[in-house]
């Protein structure tokens, strides 16, 4: 089949089959990842022959710039300021200890049982602490994980990653610099590359980003501009932040960060745009570079087990519960959450986007470093994938069989006002009714069944820890089949807010 028409077709079932299957897999709490690697497979050499992508590809290269450029900006744009703000020595832990030291130890095993170089083990150490935003995805939407949880994993998997690229970063150019003639160290100059990484890529990411959050203000004021289409501006300006610090020698991946930080920071409504619409578009690539990886190259994982792999592979996967665990205790956080978040560590695609980087720079060994970290991403799939979906359906079984809401839920607030509150009750056939706080409470005086459903956005739900008192969450993207989950009595006066 002609390469540009094979192209088209895995795009096409990419998105076909991601439309098919999320829900599905999201109630089931499976991996999506999981299929799409299966679509890999089915693709590539050892199914119907169609792809076979190896390190060389220029379809590779693309995706896995394109993906991880993506992953950050995604992960700085939906950043939350107040829950950063709020939870200041959480998150200070989570980035700080929690991500170093499991890199440092899982550095020191590769050095003591892989006799890997400090570079190379290095540059599996950074890469193996990522805890992975695409493995999360379906657990951190489930209403049956933990909120503290939620937050807790959410802000991790947000800046990990930025902490962990200069270290990969770093450790590719001693690679590099090692493998060097005098000649050729003196013309590459690590302090330029340096300069690039620290400097040029986050002050041309932040420029990208302020200049075009000032131009969008302009033009929405005086012309306006589509809210669909303000979630394709905000991945050109990923795009734009990353070509911009690459073409003068900076890090575009820093760059595309800052960016999306920048971003943030200035505009909660794009924010608002770009996670009900452009973040799709993004994990969308992400799984194309899945099925691009699942044709041949992740399978190299299986071809390097060995007893000093597989032990490798234990150290990495659990050395983040042992470090994360004992010093969570110090945040007074309840025991299960403390355990959740120090069991729900996934290392999936960030961790091979990250590996990747010195595969394309042309380190020496780095493919070598990339097959190890294949067999570490495939046990976790197993394990993390497997385990998180047990454990989500367990927990969503106990809160329909226990938790159902009492036919009164209570009007009363812990402090948010549900005068503010848009909320609505009628037959299917009718347009829904708007009522108030005082024809809610005559309702419930006279002894008529209510249940107060709190549907707001992710992103309101999450960043106001304000919630009317006996509400229930609903899924603001699927209100309808949680509602029939939940086994809502069909009788009674479901008051909806969204504000």
């Amino acid at each position: 089949m002609d390469s540009f028409v094979t192209g088209i077709a895995l795009i096409g079932i990419v998105i076909v089959v991601a439309s098919l299957m999320s829900g599905a897999l999201e109630r089931r709490a499976v991996p999506l990842v999981v299929a799409f690697l299966g679509i890999g497979v089915l693709l590539g050499p050892r199914g119907l022959k169609l792809l076979d992508i190896g390190f060389e590809s220029p379809a590779l290269l693309a995706l896995a710039t394109l993906a991880l450029a993506l992953v950050l900006f995604t992960d700085a744009v939906t950043l939350n300021f107040a829950e950063v703000r709020s939870r200041r020595r959480l998150v200070l832990t989570l980035i700080g200890p929690g991500t170093l030291l499991p890199a440092g130890l899982v550095t020191l095993a590769g050095i003591f049982l892989l006799n890997l170089s400090v570079p190379a083990a290095a540059i599996l150490g950074a890469a193996l602490a990522s805890t992975d935003p695409v493995l999360l995805r379906g657990a951190l939407r489930s209403r049956s994980l933990p909120e503290n949880t939620r937050i807790a994993l959410r802000m991790e998997t947000g800046m990990n990653d930025i902490v962990l690229l200069p270290m990969v970063v770093i450790a590719i150019l001693l690679l590099k610099g090692a493998a060097q003639t005098p000649v050729d160290a003196a013309e590459g100059g690590i302090a330029r590359d340096l300069v690039g990484l620290f400097l040029l890529g986050p002050a041309l990411g932040a420029l990208v980003g302020w200049i075009g959050i000032k131009a969008l203000g302009w033009v929405r004021t005086r012309i306006g501009v589509r809210r669909d289409y303000e979630s394709l501006y905000a991945l050109g300006l990923a795009f734009c932040a990353f070509a911009a610090a690459e073409s003068v020698g900076g890090s575009g991946f820093v760059a595309a960060f800052a960016a999306g930080f920048m971003i943030d920071a200035q505009d909660t409504e794009l924010c608002e745009c770009f996670m009900e619409y452009g973040e799709a578009t993004a994990e969308m690539f992400l799984l194309l570079t899945f099925v691009a990886l699942g044709t041949s190259l992740i399978w190299t994982g299986l071809e390097v087990v060995h007893w000093r792999t597989l032990l490798f592979a234990v150290i990495a996967l659990g050395v983040r519960s042992a470090v994360l665990y004992p010093i969570l205790g110090g945040l007074g956080l309840p025991e299960r959450d403390r355990r959740l978040i120090a069991l729900m560590g996934p290392r999936g695609l960030s961790s091979l986007l990250l590996v990747l980087l010195p595969v394309f720079a042309g380190a020496p060994g780095a493919q070598d470093l990339f097959s190890v970290a294949c067999l570490v991403v495939l046990l976790s799939l197993v394990l993390h994938g497997g385990g998180m979906a047990w454990l989500l359906r367990a927990k969503a079984a106990a809160v329909l069989d226990s938790a159902a809401p009492s036919p009164t839920a209570s009007l009363g607030m812990e402090s948010r006002p549900v005068e503010d509150a848009v909320v609505g009750t009628a037959p299917a056939e009718e347009p829904p009714d708007r009522m108030g706080l005082d024809e809610l409470r005559e309702l419930e005086q006279r002894g008529e069944p209510v249940v107060i459903a709190d549907a707001r956005k992710d992103a309101a739900y999450y960043g106001d820890g304000r919630k009317a008192t006996g509400s229930i969450r609903l899924d603001p993207d699927d209100p309808i089949p949680d509602a029939e989950g939940r086994r809502l009595p069909r009788d009674a006066t479901i008051a909806v807010y969204c504000a």
